[in-house]
């Protein structure tokens, strides 16, 4: 039997994604903090495995304060590190490793693709370029490496049950204008993009992992209202969310437009390309 280890096994991507793969038939094992910090089980691990996934890393949805700020950096660049050090050590090395990072990497001046963009210069999109630097050794081990950079992921649980209560309330409404851009994919299309990786042995490298039709939070707050049956007329004022995030606030007011150019030319097909279908399929 083929084993898949999955660091942050416990989170909404990473328990979707055990399900998933245990049901293809693979063994799945969730690294856990502590064999993160012991060499010899970590190496053990990544001997046993065809597959490392690297979700590990604190909530990007939250208030940063300088020692969250830490906090977001550590867990993602110390796990990564550990997980490079294992598979330096291995003896037999997995065949593939997709590391994870995010389209705040990008500006958001434009519509972007892995081969056409501009990336920004924030604490976000820094943290993004380090954690991608880091899993990129990977690749000099010999080990086919592939880096997802997600859109906010939907389904039934994860970034959307924070969205849902002002809307079912009735008080949802858009973010400031509501004319930022919402890049987004749906949980199915995110756990179908894994296999098709792992299926395809000549693609490695970097990824949108978004849906091709781009949206905006008006188009989001719209759907949901629409699915919802509920009315969207309360807009929350942005100093509101600076309050409460802090530099935070910036994964929900400034929005990006992203397009998986390498995964539409490779042939993935996407089950919900729109926001409308994501919603509705996360809401059923």
């Amino acid at each position: 039997m083929k084993t898949v280890a999955i660091t942050g096994a416990s989170g909404f991507v990473g328990s979707n994604l055990k399900n998933y793969f245990s049901n293809l038939g693979f063994k799945v094992v969730g690294i856990k903090r502590e064999e993160l910090k012991d060499s010899k089980k970590l190496t053990k691990i990544v001997e046993e495995s065809e597959l490392i996934i690297n979700l590990a890393g604190a909530n990007i949805i939250n208030r940063w304060t300088h020692s969250y700020k830490k906090l977001l950096y550590s867990s993602r660049i110390d796990t990564t590190k550990a997980l490079i050090e294992a598979m330096k050590k291995a003896d037999k090395k997995p065949k593939l490793f997709i590391s994870t990072s995010a389209v705040g990497i990008y500006k958001n001046r434009s519509c972007y693709d892995e081969e056409n963009f501009e990336y920004s210069d924030d604490f976000l999109a820094n943290l993004c370029k380090d954690w991608e630097k880091e899993a990129l050794k990977a690749k000099e081990l010999g080990i086919r490496t592939a880096i997802f950079r997600f859109g906010i992921v939907l389904g039934n649980g994860g970034a959307l049950t924070k969205m849902l209560t002002p809307f079912k309330l009735g008080v949802g409404g858009t973010i400031g204008d509501g004319n930022q851009y919402f890049s987004f994919i749906h949980i199915d299309d995110l756990l179908n993009a894994y296999k098709f990786i792992y299926e395809n042995s000549s693609l490695e490298g970097i990824f949108n992992l978004t849906a091709p039709i781009s949206t905006t939070n008006k188009g989001l707050t719209k759907a949901l209202g629409k699915a919802l049956h509920r009315p969207t007329i309360f807009p929350v004022p942005q100093f509101v969310l600076n309050l409460v995030f802090s530099e935070g606030a910036k994964v929900l007011t400034d929005g990006k437009c992203v397009i998986p150019k390498r995964l539409l030319d490779s042939g993935f097909i996407f089950e919900n390309s729109s926001i409308k279908e994501a919603i509705e399929k996360s809401l059923k």
